[in-house]
């Protein structure tokens, strides 16, 4: 047999490989199951859910992390593939800080200026703070690792975009149950969440996404 025909032969013998952007957005998927299954067992809706749903500031929560959560998990897998371009995804990122300056500005604008630290500090900033890391631990880990399939230039980095989208992920999860709503409130204490989670994707990038 000719050496030819013995390779054609073990190809087609040969189990077939899931291209990486579909092993990418299967991880995706995943991350996000765990998280929203922890988020039930473990946190739950908040008891006046309908009421919330009512007004501006509870959706606009979901309107500023989904987009955010999106963009850099987006971002995080056209840096694991050098040859492909950003697309769409780094505007995702751009609307949302965008749209999060605004409802900041809107806020203080509204509110009365002896009010602004009441509605930053709110009620639960120390549940939140441990609340969206444990939330966003089993996206990030599921990114991690399928990022290892990828070829990333920038380990770190791309460890950190995961860590955002992960931080964005377990937000928006933890966002359903959180009763403070102020943008106030949003902008800093969600942000040191998801913060938290890009240090925990650079340092897991450096080390395990390196080739």
């Amino acid at each position: 047999m000719k050496t030819d025909d013995l390779i054609d032969l073990l190809a087609k013998d040969a189990a077939p490989q899931w291209p990486f952007r579909t092993l990418y957005f299967a991880a995706l998927f995943c991350g996000v199951v765990l998280a929203g299954v922890l988020f039930f067992t473990t946190v739950g809706l908040r008891p006046n859910l309908a009421q919330a749903a009512e007004t501006l500031r509870f959706p606009l929560k979901f309107a500023l992390m989904l987009p955010l959560a999106m963009g850099a998990a987006g971002v995080a897998l056209t840096m694991a593939q050098p040859a492909a371009g950003n697309g769409i995804w780094g505007w995702l990122l751009i609307a949302a800080a965008a749209l999060a300056a605004g409802a900041i500005a809107s806020e203080l604008y509204v509110l009365p200026s002896d009010m602004w630290m009441t509605n930053l500090v709110g009620r639960n900033a120390a549940f939140c703070l441990r609340t969206i890391p444990m939330l966003a631990l089993g996206p990030l880990v599921c990114l991690l690792l399928v990022l290892r399939r990828g070829a990333p230039t920038h380990p770190g980095r791309t460890g950190a975009f995961a860590g955002l989208a992960a931080g964005a992920i377990g937000a928006t999860w933890y966002a359903a149950h959180c009763p403070d709503d102020s943008p106030l409130f949003v902008a800093v204490w969600y942000s040191l969440g998801i913060l938290a989670m890009m240090l925990a994707g650079y340092a897991g990038g450096r080390r395990l996404l390196r080739w």
